[in-house]
């Protein structure tokens, strides 16, 4: 299969901006980088950058690939260049601050419904590079990070996204990432990790459909001469069970699901797949953080293909 890009010269411009500082230092983040002064009697000093200098400086990180002294340098001479009085927040000071980051992510407001997908995914954190593991094997002090992610199905955005340590189970936060999710849900697909009961229940509360497909040796689990409304889950078995498996997955829309693994991986690729920080709170942070970041790289760059039948 092979596909032809239709919007190439839009594509390409927006790709170019990626790379381009203005496009992560404009001047709003210039002119809300040191926080006015503190008045009144208080013990120690003053905190001097805002919120969205700490923010401003992860992301630049993750997205030039620097570390926190080499960030420090970067900046300054940038800020030098520029000729702009601003001063550079020590690495420490970031360190300290990035625990208690409150981070939201960009999204473009939506006309209608979103068919929302959702996957997990593992984020590195430290512990032996992948030769010595091929060659030894996994060691105690290997270890990583999921982070839980709720993709639109249509433009590829990150609507919402939870960081858990790598011992929570995919169920267990499908509730906090639907929750975050303030527009209408049309449907939500995802694997069978999340054929729970409470899933359901948090489908049918939002009013969507729900693209899970039970386990192969599932049963009903509502009678169908009960007062109730129809039970969302018994509803796919019951298809399944009447046209199969494959021609259910094809109804509702079910592979559109790997979109949601499509953007994991575009995470990966352009931020490493790893984290920096070696506390979890500023682990957290840090992806979500990146999790931003890439929503602002599709919103200014995504390409528009078409299937070529050769």
């Amino acid at each position: 299969m092979s596909y032809r890009i239709r919007n190439w010269s839009e594509y390409n411009a927006g790709l170019r901006q990626r790379g381009s500082l203005t496009f992560w230092l404009d001047t709003s983040v210039l002119a809300g980088w040191e926080l006015p002064g503190l008045s009144g009697r208080r013990r120690g000093a003053s905190q001097r950058y805002s919120d969205l200098a700490i923010a401003t400086v992860i992301t630049l990180q993750s997205v030039y690939g620097l570390a926190g002294r080499q960030m420090m340098g970067f900046l300054g001479s940038l800020f030098g260049l520029m000729s702009v009085s601003l001063a550079v927040p020590d690495h420490s000071t970031v360190s300290r601050r990035q625990a208690h980051l409150e981070v939201s992510l960009p999204v473009v407001p939506k006309r209608g419904a979103v068919h929302v997908v959702v996957d997990s995914t593992g984020i590195k954190v430290y512990g032996e590079g992948e030769w010595k593991t091929r060659q030894h094997g996994i060691s105690k002090r290997r270890t990583w990070r999921k982070l839980h992610l709720s993709v639109d199905e249509a433009t590829g955005e990150i609507l919402s996204a939870v960081v858990s340590t790598n011992n929570v189970h995919d169920s267990e936060v499908f509730e906090p990432l639907i929750n975050q999710i303030p527009e209408p849900i049309e449907q939500v697909s995802a694997d069978g990790a999340y054929d729970q009961r409470h899933c359901y229940e948090k489908i049918a509360e939002r009013e969507a459909k729900a693209g899970i497909p039970p386990q192969k040796n599932a049963k009903i689990w509502q009678d169908g001469n009960c007062n109730a409304p129809p039970h969302l889950r018994d509803e796919n078995l019951r298809q399944i069970r009447r046209r199969g498996r494959k021609a259910w997955k094809q109804d509702a829309n079910y592979h559109r699901r790997s979109l949601a693994e499509t953007t994991m991986s575009r995470l990966k690729a352009i931020f490493g797949g790893k984290v920096r920080a070696r506390t979890f709170d500023n682990q957290a942070a840090e992806l979500l953080l990146q999790c931003a970041a890439l929503n602002r790289m599709i919103q200014a760059a995504k390409p528009d293909t078409i299937w070529i039948d050769d």
